[in-house]
Formats: structure tokens, C-alpha cells, sequence
């Protein structure tokens, strides 16, 4: 599919990622009338290892000016592509988002030329109903359902009584990162999605990233072993919880909810109005009750379609 001749498209620059982010939001309030990303997200995404602002993102551009609409693609797992794309509301209707849609899949062939049972994702709003139309006709089918859950911080917050046995603190990056991931990967190892990543690629990930804050990062040890770790960043004035794991065996004591007082109480004293976090709706290990509890509600939901990329639409 062609776009009209008042539209050009091409790979973005670090200058284009505030007029992306403005075109994130707009495309977030249209349809969830609210929305919870930002500029820190889009910088995140642009500096994960693998990622190439040159050959894995697209913007489309109104009349030379305008930034109307964007889309990435990138190999998530061995076998998986993740992508999404937004268009502007205003520009709706004009075949950006096919087009979009065509080049990314182009793009997730290419990544994924001569691997095994490759797949490809793509994630949009679940009330995007323009979209999910559009998705099944290429072929996706919707495979799984996320939220983004949000509290809003008080001033002063607490993070109340301490577990007998357990203790949290701070982490010193230089000696704990091993002990993060190895909790980390051991509590989402049957996590749908999830696929072991090497202690020093994670690392690599991590430090590399323009909101690594190691300074909220939260270890939970029981004489002297890890048995719980959260990491998480700031991104202006909301904080966002990142990765929350508990080991099996350690589970149904509270750790989890201890670990979450501890930080919205660290975000608190940092100024944060909010936390945030992203979490798997059909999580099995009942997460989402979790956040329940400590007064998080479900302010968006998103979802991932997928399919197979071994043979035609």
C-alpha cells in the first residue's frame, strides 16, 4: 500500500522523540483517555541492546513537517519479533497504520530469516478496535492481555510493618546484580513470554538503560539469601515498578507486598505523584490480586496479537 504524496516516511533521529512521544500520548488519550508513558519509556525502548533507530523504526511525517504516526519492530526472544505503531487521531484513515503494519512485518521476516518456528507480536491498545481489525486481517490473533496499574501517592507514605525473618534493603550494584537476576529469572521462568537471558547480557541491558537507578532497586534476604527482588525507575514524577519476583518456596508469606510498600515509600520521598507497573492480566501467580491489595487500580489495558511467520498472512 502506498501513502498519499502528503506523507513521507523515514528512520527517526534522537531529535525526533519528543514529537513521537506527543503523538504517543494523543493516540493513548483517544483511546484510554488517559495516558501512562512518556518520554523516558521511548528513550528506554530506542537504547535496548539489538535496537537500531535505522533500520527498526519508522516515522511518518506530514507535508515535511509533522510527525503523524511511528512504529518499531525488534527481536524480543530467539524466535520472536514484538512491534507496535501509533498514528495520530487527527491522521486516522489515510492508510498509515496498514502501511505501518506491512513494513514492520517486512522488517520482523527480515530479523527472523532462517530461525526456527518464528513468530511476531504486536501490541496495541485493547480498545483499539481500528486496529485489531486491521491486525486480523493480517492474519494475528489476540494471544494475551496486560494492564498498566497505578496508585496514587500520598505524601509521607509508609511501607509499614517488617516481616520477622526477612529483610529488604538497598542494593550495592557492584556486588548484588547476580543475586537480582538469578531471583528474577527464577520467579518468571514460567512466566508466559519469558526466555532466559545471561547474567551479563541482562546486566549489560540494565546499566545501559537511561532510567537505570540502582538506588531503587530492593533486595529481600532470609538469613543471608536472596528470596525477593524489585527493580524500578523514576521517570519525571511517576514511579514505575519494573520487575517484582519472589522464589516459590518464599511465597504467601507477604514479601512481595513488603517489597512494594518499600518502594511506593521510596518513590514517595523522591517527589513521585504516582507508581505504575505492567502486569501480565492472566499472571500465574496472582499478581494482579497483589496489586489490588496495596490499592493499585487498572487506569490502561493492551494487548498482544501474534502470529506465525512461516508461511503467508
Amino acid at each position: 500500500m502506498d501513502l498519499s504524496p502528503d506523507y513521507q516516511v523515514r528512520a527517526p533521529t534522537a531529535e525526533d522523540l519528543n514529537a513521537v512521544v506527543e503523538v504517543l500520548i494523543a493516540d493513548d488519550l483517544d483511546h484510554a483517555g488517559q495516558s501512562v508513558l512518556d518520554a523516558g519509556f521511548l528513550r528506554d525502548q530506542w537504547s535496548r541492546m539489538g535496537f537500531d533507530l535505522g533500520t527498526n523504526a519508522w516515522v511518518v511525517v506530514h507535508r515535511g513537517d509533522a510527525i503523524v504516526g511511528y512504529g518499531q519492530a525488534m527481536r524480543e526472544e530467539p524466535s520472536v519479533v514484538g512491534s507496535w505503531g501509533i498514528v495520530h487521531p487527527g491522521h486516522r484513515g489515510r492508510g498509515i497504520g496498514s502501511w505501518l503494519l506491512d513494513r514492520i512485518q517486512q522488517r520482523a521476516s527480515e530479523l527472523l530469516a532462517g530461525v526456527s518456528s518464528p513468530r511476531f507480536r504486536h501490541a496495541i491498545n485493547a480498545g483499539d478496535r481500528a486496529a485489531a481489525a486491521m491486525l486480523q486481517t493480517s492474519g494475528l490473533q489476540p494471544v494475551r492481555h496486560f494492564w498498566h496499574m497505578q496508585l496514587d501517592l500520598a505524601a509521607g507514605f509508609q511501607p509499614g510493618p517488617t516481616l520477622e525473618g526477612i529483610k529488604i534493603s538497598g542494593i550495592d550494584p557492584r556486588v548484588h546484580l547476580g543475586a537480582v537476576h538469578a531471583v528474577i529469572e527464577e520467579a518468571f521462568a514460567d512466566h508466559w513470554g519469558h526466555h532466559p537471558e545471561p547474567l551479563d547480557r541482562w546486566a549489560a541491558e540494565q546499566t545501559g538503560s537511561p532510567s537505570y537507578d540502582p538506588t531503587l532497586w530492593l533486595l529481600a534476604t532470609e538469613r543471608g539469601e536472596p528470596v525477593g527482588a524489585l527493580t524500578a525507575n523514576v521517570s519525571g514524577d511517576r514511579g514505575w515498578v519494573d520487575h517484582l519476583g519472589v522464589l516459590a518456596p518464599s511465597r504467601g508469606r507477604g514479601i512481595a507486598q513488603a517489597l512494594l510498600r518499600r518502594s511506593f515509600a521510596t518513590f514517595a520521598r523522591r517527589g513521585c505523584r504516582q507508581v505504575l507497573l505492567n502486569v501480565d492480566a492472566e499472571n500465574p501467580t496472582g499478581a494482579t490480586k497483589l496489586y489490588e491489595r496495596v490499592g493499585m487500580r487498572v487506569v490502561n489495558r493492551w494487548d498482544w496479537w501474534e502470529r506465525s511467520l512461516g508461511g503467508p498472512p
